[in-house]
């Protein structure tokens, strides 16, 4: 598949104007579905989405990233937060986020218990706990469970 010419073709269809920049695939890019450029209008998309879920998830994702596109060019917000990105976004049914990958690696969740107040906190990096202290009562954390990292 050509991409461009794919993004072309669903920027004709799907919104009546022209994609007249670059789309390119970038291996890099792991939590994001694609990118938007402003500086030169090119976009980027994940291989992985499009070989593990499906023409129909990218073709949303396609989507997604032609709102930020065409909003750039008509000197609308097109980012994100603005009003006129989720309207567009909604009006063609494009995704707001990628749905998890199936084989992507998730890291483990660790929690940390205050032991004076009990609170806990479950975070993906590990916290120094001589450094850090609980947020309500400022006492000691202890991790509840360890990993062999």
């Amino acid at each position: 598949m050509n991409l461009t010419d794919y993004v072309r073709q669903v920027s004709l269809e799907d919104f009546g104007k022209p994609f007249k920049h670059q789309a390119q695939w970038n291996t890099r890019l792991r939590s994001t579905g694609g990118r938007f450029f402003p500086q030169d209008g090119h976009l980027d998309f994940n291989p992985k989405v499009y070989q593990e879920l499906g023409l129909d998830v990218f073709r949303k994702i396609v989507r997604h990233e032609l709102c930020h596109y065409h909003l750039y060019y008509e000197g609308k917000g097109y980012k994100h937060k603005d009003l006129a990105f989720k309207e567009l976004l909604k009006e063609v049914d494009g995704l707001r986020f990628v749905p998890p990958l199936p084989n992507a690696s998730q890291k483990p969740t660790l929690v940390y218990i205050c032991q004076a107040c009990s609170q806990t906190y479950q975070r993906k990096r590990r916290i120094d706990t001589r450094r850090y202290r609980c947020g309500l009562c400022h006492g000691r954390l202890i991790l509840q469970n360890p990993t062999k990292d």
